[in-house]
């Protein structure tokens, strides 16, 4: 009997302390290293614009792509999901394409008090004109059928929100252009344009400081 109990002894399966301590010891390490990892990482989930956004526009999920940045303490300044109450909100100001929206940039109500207005284009437009571009609408009025008054801002800091692309086979180059204007400017643009007067864009020079 005594033999046997030697032979079990010898057979079993003796664990080095030293092995235990270095499992632990690297466990250890590990769960370390991860909470460090987790703690330095202050990065956050914000809304940023798939393209521009124009005052006046009700935007929803669809319309944005989710962008993970660090932010900090600003984070609570931007868009996030989980902001985006049911049926969207409306731009209050422009929000250029891939930008981070911040909070102030939208709203749930249109206060912008801005209307829009298709204005067909009588030629090439300048290739730095696009949604979110400001212009000057210039119209000379038509006196009779060949004479017109001399031309004069008829809508000053116009927003273009759109433009339309011709259509038909045939590109003509002319463009009709979606225009963000006061409502109180409607009046006179729809006048203008029924009367047959001509109505150019300018892009509108940038105010000095």
């Amino acid at each position: 009997m005594a033999r046997r109990s030697e032979r079990t002894e010898r057979g079993a399966l003796r664990l080095d302390p030293r092995l235990l301590i270095g499992i632990v010891l690297i466990a250890a390490s590990t769960t370390g290293v991860w909470a460090l990892v987790t703690g330095l990482d202050d990065s956050a989930e914000v809304y940023a614009a798939r393209g521009t956004l124009t005052p006046g526009t009700r935007i929803d999920a669809d319309d944005l792509d989710v962008a993970s940045v660090r932010l900090g303490a600003n984070a609570g300044h931007y868009l996030a999901p989980g902001d985006l109450p049911e049926g969207g909100l409306v731009v209050a100001r422009t929000v250029e394409a891939g930008e981070l929206i911040p909070g102030s940039a939208v709203d749930t109500v249109d206060h912008a008090g801005l209307a829009t207005v298709v204005v067909p284009s009588r030629g090439a437009l300048p290739t730095s004109l696009g949604p979110g571009a400001t212009v000057d609408v210039w119209a000379a009025h038509r006196a009779d059928r060949d004479t017109y008054e001399p031309p004069a801002v008829l809508v000053a800091g116009a927003e273009i929100a759109a433009i339309q692309e011709p259509e038909g086979m045939v590109d003509s180059g002319s463009r009709s252009v979606e225009l963000l204007i006061p409502r109180e400017k409607v009046a006179a643009l729809l006048e203008a344009l029924a009367a047959g007067d001509v109505v150019d864009l300018v892009p509108a020079r940038a105010s000095a400081d």
